[in-house]
């Protein structure tokens, strides 16, 4: 009986070193998009108001966009768009539910299937518990990362909901926070399964991806033709559509959500139980031909470690440009008919109009996922270390600054090769519209909105030679202050001295303003100094581990 007891208490133990863990590990980055995804909500709900400020012209902003499928597609069905809640629903809905699916994904493979294959987890299943159990405890973990973002966000949207201009109502904000949030829960779900198919991490994020990218498709079908619309019922992202966000409140859509969720859990915890650690359903190659390219030394292993994200923004930035190319004209036209964003534009020295202003707002867009690319190169580095992995180089005769170094470069050349993919593809999709923007125009806004994410890498490296433990969310601070303190500037006419500290602040909107090249120099000088500094700190430390 007293070892009876023993293994329990040693199981309730370990149960609760895993739970907390996990939730240690989803909770900061889910508090840290939740501050995102509340600041959308919140300025998208000021901007319409100062935009649209009259009942007349919201219903001219309503009847421009009537009809236009192409809009429908891309961003989902128009409801009631001449009303603050609708006009919100719309501008920032897919945008939060497209982030939240592959973070939710992401945040699952990395707490699951990333540490079973790094090894951390035999050392809970080799005590007193088993797979089916730590599974279950690593869900739990997840739900207070998700949780962070539901809470977070609803601190932020609900005030600017129940704001007198605004209108929206707590408990109609609510429902549309749960609903957003909802895709995170069941892309973490997906992630949780694909973690047990899968051998590795990565192929989990494949398969999970092609979940999202199936998802997406079937619902853009679905937005295109009203006589489809049917099919949402058949994709995740139409199941949230189907709760008529801010536009009617459809509880009704929850059930297959809810189902979704438990089915896909209830499947994984099985899966769980019956397989052996390291195992998977689908089962991977233990053989292949070798692949060498770029292990010859140690800066070609940091490029080797790094392509596989170098390649995926890359290709990200080339369908946002091409994407919102597309659709330049059409935009381009609503915001003719809106002197309220011309004035919140010209603020951040526009002294153009049209199609040029909304390819401006693009582009700052296109800074900050490019400082997000970043933030996410120091997140590699740090974990690099803290994962054990730099000690096998570093006994090795590798200079520590030749290493930091090396992924130092990476990060620039991935922001380069970012600011020129996205001002290509946005000319290639605005030129088959017929805008009249030129390729050098367009160039240049993808080349000008890179500096404030040279700025990030370099606050990031010197955090990581200072601070290591914290620099991933200093990185990540920094854009999400950038962002607000940038987004304020939009609007009201602030205190100078905050607005200068958000690198995004000293970017102009081009192609709605000239570039202003001798600010973007000055940035990327006190970036490419922070990681000088940084690499040699770096050289002096000791390692951090996680």
């Amino acid at each position: 009986m007293r070892i009876r007891r023993r293994d329990v208490y040693g199981e309730g133990r370990a149960a609760r070193a895993l739970t907390l863990n996990s939730a240690k590990r989803a909770l900061r980055p889910g508090v840290l998009w939740g501050l995102v995804f509340g600041a959308l909500v919140w300025s998208s709900a000021t901007t319409y108001v100062k935009a649209f400020p009259t009942r007349a012209s919201r219903l001219t902003l309503a009847a421009s966009m009537r009809g236009n499928s192409g809009f429908a597609a891309l961003f989902g069905p128009l409801r009631r768009v001449d009303t603050v809640a609708g006009y919100t629903a719309y501008k920032v809905g897919y945008t939060i539910i497209i982030i939240g699916a592959i973070w939710g994904l992401f945040i699952a493979t990395k707490l699951l299937r990333g540490e079973e294959e790094s090894g951390r987890w035999e050392l809970f299943l080799s005590g007193a518990t088993t797979r089916r159990h730590a599974t279950l405890q690593a869900c739990i973990g997840l739900l207070a990362g998700a949780t962070g973002v539901w809470l977070t966000t609803v601190i932020l949207a609900v005030p600017a909901g129940a704001t007198k201009s605004a209108g929206i109502a707590s408990s109609a904000m609510l429902f549309f926070v749960t609903a957003l949030v909802s895709v995170v829960v069941m892309f973490m779900a997906v992630g949780l399964l694909m973690s047990q198919l899968a051998t590795t991490r990565h192929d989990a994020n494949l398969f999970g991806g092609a979940v999202i990218a199936a998802a997406y498709v079937i619902r853009m079908v679905a937005d295109s033709d009203a006589s489809l619309s049917w099919l949402r019922w058949a994709s995740p992202f139409g199941w949230i559509e189907n709760t008529h966000l801010l536009t009617g409140s459809r509880g009704v859509a929850f059930l297959p959500i809810v189902w979704f969720v438990v089915i896909l859990v209830a499947v994984s915890y099985g899966l769980a139980s019956a397989r052996d650690a390291g195992a998977s359903l689908l089962a991977g190659r233990d053989t292949g031909k070798p692949h060498t390219l770029f292990l010859g030394s140690q800066a070609g292993l940091s490029v080797r470690l790094a392509r596989g994200a170098v390649i995926a923004w890359t290709t990200i930035f080339a369908a946002v440009g091409v994407v919102f190319g597309l659709v330049t004209v059409s935009a381009g036209r609503l915001l003719r008919a809106s002197p309220g964003m011309n004035r919140a534009f010209g603020r951040l020295g526009a002294v153009r109009q049209g199609a040029v202003i909304y390819l401006g707002a693009v582009f700052l867009i296109v800074a900050i996922l490019i400082a997000v690319a970043v933030a996410g190169q120091i997140s590699s580095i740090r974990s690099e270390e803290s994962t054990g992995h730099l000690d096998n180089l570093l006994v090795r005769p590798v200079r520590r600054s030749s290493w930091l170094l090396s992924r130092v470069v990476i990060g620039i050349v991935l922001i380069a090769l970012a600011g020129v993919v996205a001002g290509i593809a946005a000319w290639a999709g605005s030129a088959s519209q017929h805008a009249g923007l030129g390729l050098v125009e367009l160039l240049e806004a993808g080349i000008n909105v890179t500096p404030p994410a040279v700025v990030v890498l370099g606050v990031g490296v010197l955090a990581f030679a200072i601070v290591p433990r914290a620099a991933v969310m200093v990185a990540y601070g920094l854009i999400v202050w950038s962002f607000v303190v940038d987004l304020v500037a939009a609007l009201f006419n602030g205190n100078h001295w905050l607005k200068d500290t958000s690198p995004l602040s000293h970017v102009t909107p081009a192609p709605a303003a000239a570039p202003n090249w001798e600010s973007a120099a000055i940035l990327v000088l006190i970036g490419l100094a922070t990681c000088a500094i940084g690499v040699a700190i770096f050289s002096r430390r000791d390692l951090v581990s996680a």
